[in-house]
Formats: structure tokens, sequence, C-alpha cells
């Protein structure tokens, strides 16, 4: 017989477990929405920093979205292994228990990045050790993370039989805005921690969190009603046809319901990397990119009261407002919602600044949205999964957001420009690791190419020595057959000293077109009309004019279409220019300044890092950074409308969903037990 409650009670009084699930829930967020609020933006400038490599580069932007996503695609994929594991054999309490150990675990390997340096780390995974633990904490988070996401909303489910059914959508609603607080409060502290404090902070402090949640859940066992496992059971009612014919109908609603994941999950990645490149003065505060998220989850604590108590009782005097109409609604609002942000991104493309305040309407819209599709889908999915199969539905619902996630990290992985020089980092420290404590010759050079051969086999790379211990690494372009070479230069120490290629002049020529006009002009970059006719007699030794396009207010570009003369491929040589800040005194100097002052002084500065710097009259300067190929092909406000539209027609589609689905309720049966049962110490510790 077992120790605690295996049914809920008959009374109509709110389940005493209830607290405590809410309690847990509140500080699990605050956990990961704290770590996941940073992510994309420790990736894109912090990351590099805390590489051992010299030659190091931050990530590109369209990369650190993709591995975002990525994550979250697994974080929302796990919950089927987690329902799996509670539905057949443990049960949803255990399964919460054990895989909060390891989340916890996930969040000790973050906090270690740039902390430990082991070697044999770097060669048999072939990262380096902060990426290593990044790669490792992502990993445990969303195993643990992802595997209690199911069990934990259908335990809410679980509390409750008929007699107190009616309590269900306050306490759903509740249960949201439960994760919305804790969402509120470490996106404000979380970012703050980053910018003043580093990664370390940022990362341990969610960890912390989650070791507290864990133990809040712990307290409430005796409170909870714990629905034993189905085991057999579970997997005849799900294989069954009542099984089989809810799952696929449940899955026509998820695939819709995925692209609405597929933007609202970018407030994370592309709204905050947009948000850098904003005027963030917004009521009379200074915001970090990343806390203006906080937006969101305080417009959860407002809107869920609102809809519940007020719009929709409202519409429901002129038309039955059901669950399958909500998320009809919510998905034509998210398009509003996405538009303001592509309107907004118009704006930055053309060099404007436009206000933080475009993204908090924006928030507003995308906040009704999230009410309609996702609250509702929430409890939709649990009323109408079999009693057995609670927490492989919720999986399930959750498996659309991972649908949605994953194809925002498809895109991003597809549009990004390979760089055909991107093997000569790790190439050079190849030739420093070959050449160990030995002077610079004591390696010939015979052996150290047969050293590139073998680790990268496919890159063309040439090893050719040059004065002082120094060395060049060369290439042929990656799309063209004339026999030119690009070659990358290194120092003794295995820094990046230079890169040549035919065309690389030229850009630079445009640059210092650029830099003067810069200069003359109030400190800001040239708009797009001027800067383009100013450099536009220069022309590359393929005979193609360079095009100069403006990014943002701080950032520009001028390209080559290099030796193919085609645009956005491998062979474009890319000049980008940026506006610096003016670097403030020590003391008042954010960990991320400081870490590029240390790595600085460490490594000195590689032309990876670097071109001529010109300061202003206001202490900014202007520096540019040559490549070839990077960058990516759907850009700008391009990026942003292409969502818009993909979400416009998948809400027209939607629109006979809405008119021909039939819901079927499941709710759990009530056991035959004395309702004081749940509060009383005759419930024994397990």
């Amino acid at each position: 017989m077992s120790k605690f409650l295996t049914a809920p009670v008959p009374t109509k009084s709110l389940p005493g477990g209830i607290p405590f699930i809410i309690g847990n829930e509140a500080a699990e967020r605050f956990s990961f929405y704290g770590m996941k609020g940073i992510l994309v933006t420790f990736m894109a400038t912090y990351l590099w920093l805390m590489n051992s490599d010299p030659n190091a580069m931050p990530m590109s932007e369209a990369k650190a979205i993709e591995w975002y996503h990525g994550f979250t695609f697994w974080v929302y994929l796990t919950p089927i292994a987690g329902a799996l594991l509670a539905d057949v054999l443990l049960g949803k309490y255990l399964t919460i228990m054990f895989l909060s150990i390891v989340y916890c675990l996930g969040h000790g390997a973050l906090a270690l990045m740039g902390g430990v340096e082991v070697a044999a780390i770097e060669n048999t995974f072939g990262v380096d050790c902060s990426q290593f633990f990044l790669i490792l904490g992502l990993s445990l988070i969303a195993v643990g993370s992802g595997g209690i996401k199911p069990c934990v909303s259908a335990h809410v489910g679980d509390q409750f039989g008929k007699s107190n059914a009616f309590w269900l959508t306050k306490v759903f609603g509740w249960f949201y805005v439960s994760i919305n607080l804790g969402a509120a409060l470490s996106n404000l502290l979380t970012p703050w921690l980053l910018e003043w404090y580093g990664p370390h902070w940022a990362f341990g402090v969610p960890g912390v969190l989650m070791a507290l949640a864990t133990f809040v859940f712990w307290l409430g066992r005796h409170r909870f009603v714990h629905v034993p496992p189905g085991g057999i059971a579970f997997l005849k009612e799900t294989f069954s046809w009542v099984g089989i014919s809810t799952i696929l109908k449940l899955l026509v609603i998820y695939i819709f319901v995925a692209v609405f994941w597929a933007l609202f999950d970018q407030t994370g990645s592309s709204w905050v990397l947009q948000g850098a490149n904003m005027n963030r003065d917004w009521l009379g505060i200074t915001w970090l990119p990343a806390q203006i998220q906080m937006v969101n989850p305080v417009m959860i604590l407002l809107l869920v009261p609102f809809f519940t108590m007020v719009a929709y009782p409202a519409v429901d005097r002129f038309f039955t407002l059901t669950p399958i109409r909500k998320i009809a609604i919510g998905l034509f609002l998210m398009v509003p919602g996405f538009g303001l942000v592509a309107v907004a991104q118009t704006w930055i493309d053309q060099g404007q600044q436009p206000s933080i305040g475009w993204q908090v309407l924006a928030y507003a819209i995308l906040t009704a949205s999230e009410v309609m599709v996702s609250i509702t889908c929430l409890e939709f999915s649990y009323t109408q999964a079999p009693r057995k199969m609670k927490s492989i539905i919720m999986a399930i619902f959750m498996c659309s957001v991972a649908l949605g996630n994953l194809f925002t990290a498809v895109v991003n992985s597809k549009i990004q420009i390979p760089n055909p020089t991107a093997d000569t980092a790790p190439a050079a420290k190849l030739v420093l690791d070959t050449r160990g404590d030995t002077d610079p010759g004591a390696v010939s050079a015979a052996d150290l190419q047969k050293a590139i051969d073998g680790k990268f086999p496919d890159s063309g790379l040439k090893y050719a020595e040059s004065g002082d211990g120094g060395f060049s690494l060369s290439m042929a372009w990656p799309n063209f057959e004339g026999g030119d070479q690009i070659t990358v230069g290194f120092d003794s120490d295995g820094t990046q000293t230079g890169i040549e290629a035919k065309g690389i002049s030229d850009v630079k020529k445009a640059f210092d077109v650029i830099e003067a006009m810069w200069a003359n002009d109030r400190d800001e970059l040239p708009k797009q009309a001027a800067g383009q006719a100013a450099i536009g007699g220069i022309i590359d030794p393929w005979g193609q004019p360079l095009t100069y396009k403006v990014i943002s207010g701080t950032q520009a570009r001028v390209t080559s279409n290099g030796p193919d003369e085609l645009p956005l491929t491998s062979d474009d040589i890319n000049d980008v220019i940026t506006v610096n800040a003016p670097v403030p005194p020590a003391d008042a100097q954010t960990w991320r300044q400081r870490a590029i002052a240390e790595r600085q002084a460490k490594f000195g500065k590689s032309s990876s890092e670097e071109s001529d710097v010109t300061e202003g009259d206001d202490g900014k300067s202007i520096s540019s950074i040559v490549m070839i190929g990077g960058g990516e092909t759907l850009e700008g406000a391009d990026y942003f409308w292409f969502f818009v539209k993909l979400m416009l027609g998948t809400a027209i589609c939607f629109l006979p969903v809405m008119f021909f689905y039939r819901p079927k309720e499941y709710l759990q049966e009530e056991g035959d037990v004395d309702p004081m049962e749940s509060t009383t110490g005759a419930i024994s510790d397990q």
C-alpha cells in the first residue's frame, strides 16, 4: 500500500500540494529563464573572451541564434523521455526529483566555464574548455529541465478530481503566473550580473535557485497526490485506438502552434541582439538588451487575470470562446506583434536608433498572443489526454515548442555564409602544439605540413615559415580556379598578424573613405546612399564595384563580391566597420571591458580584432575587421519579415481546424479518501 495519496480526494477545496508546486515552479523558472535570458548575449560577446586561443573570435549572431534555438529544441524534445520515465516507471514525483539533480549539475558546469583549463578536453573533443563546459552544461540542463517539464504541469492536474475541477483554469493561470514571476525577476537580475560580475555569477545564481526549487518541491511530498506510474497499462492506453486518435487529433493543432513558438522564442535571441542597436533609455532607465525580456512576464501577470476575469467573459456574451477559437485569435495576434520588430529593424537598417519602447509595445501584443495560445494549449492538452497519458500528452505538446525552435535553428544555420579561413586559427594552434617547447625551427616544415594535413585533410592549407619564428597558412579561393591564394600570417606565438589576398587592398581603400566621412560628419557613419556614392568609383580586381551597406547606427559593411563575382558567397571580401563607444576609466568598466583589457595584455591585439583605429572628438573610435566569407544570406529587416509572412500564412491555414475540430475531455477519477488525510502526518516519509 502506498505511503502517499494516489488519487484526488472528493473535496471542493484547493488541493494542499498546489502552493508547493507553484513555489517550486517560481524558483525553477527563475533558474531556467535567468540562464536562457543571457545565453545569446553570452555566446555572441562573452564566450570568446574565455577562450585560451589568442585568435579566438566572437561567435557570429546567426551562429549564436542557431545554438540558442538548438538548445531550446532539446529542452522541449526531452519531455518525451521524461514523460515515459514518469508514466511507465517512476511516477511524476520521483522523476521530477531525480532530474532536478541533473538540472543542478548543468548549472554547475556553466558556472565552471573559463575557470578550468584541461588540455585533454581540447585534444579529445576538439573544443576549448569553456566551450566544452558550455556544451556539457546546456546538455545537462536540457535533460533535467526538459525531462521534468511534462511531469510538473501534469502533476498540477493530478491534484484535482471532478469535485474540484472548477479550480483547474484558475490554478493553471496561477501556475503560469509563477513561471512568469520567476522569469521577470531573473530577467532583471542575471543580465546585470553578467554585465558587472561576469558569467560565473550570472550562471551560478540561477543554479542556486534551482537547488532551492528542488528543496521546496521535496517539502511538499506529503501534500501531493502521487499518481502511480501506468506501466503496461500506460502503454496499452497509449497505443489503443483512443490513445492514438487523441495524439493524432492534437498533433493537428500542435503543428500550427509550432510556428507560433518559432517566432515567440526569438524574444530571447534575435530580439535581444536587436535591442543592442536601439535607444535603450526607457522610463528613465538605461536597460540592458536582455533585461527588456522582463516585459513579457510582467505583461503575463497583468493579462492573465484580465483575460480570465474580464476579456473572456465579455466575449462569451456574444459567442462561445472555445479553446480552439482562443488559439486561432492568438495566432493572428502574433503577426502584428512580430511585425513591429520588423518595422523597428527597418529603421535600424537605415542607420537610425529607434526606441526600445517599440519592443515593449511588441511584447504587449505578443503576450496577449501567448496567453491565448500557450496557456490555452497547456490546459487544453491536459483535459484532452486520457487519464494515464497526461504526462505524455504534455510532452507531445512541448514537442510543438521543440519543432518551432528547430525550424528557427535550421533557418539560422542555412543563412550562414562559410568563412574559408575558419580552419587557420585551429591549424595555427596545432602548429604550436606540434612544436611544443622547442625552438620554432626545430620541427621541420614538412612535419608541420603533415600534421596539418592529418588534422585538416579537406582544408587545402599550405604551411610556410617566415622570419622570427613566424609562419603563414595559405589556401586557394574556395570557388575560383585562377591560382590566387588567401594567406593568413601568424607570429611565433601563434597570434594572427594579417591576412593577404587579391581585393583586400580595395576594401581597405574604401574603409579609408568611410573613415574620413565619419571623422568629418560629427562622428556618424554615412547613410546608405552617401556611403555608396563615395566608394562607387572603387572597382575590385574582378571588375566589380564595391558595395556599402549600413547594418545599424554603429556598424556598416564594405563588400567585394570576390573572384566568383556573385554576392553572398564564401568568396566575398567583407570589411565590417564599427563605431566603438569611449572606453570608461578602469574603476567604471564592465566585466567584459576588463576581460578584453586582460586578454590584450596577455596576447596582444591580433589583426583579427582590429584594423586602423581612429578616435573622434567625443572619445569614440572607428575600426574595421576584414574577413572573407561570413555574414548571412538573410539579415536585417528581411529576416524579421520572413517570419511575419510565415506566421500570417499559418494563422490563415488554421481557420479550417478551428471550425471542424471536436474536443473530448478526460479528468482523473476521485478516490474514496478522507480529505483530512491530505493534510495530516499519517502519511509517512518516502
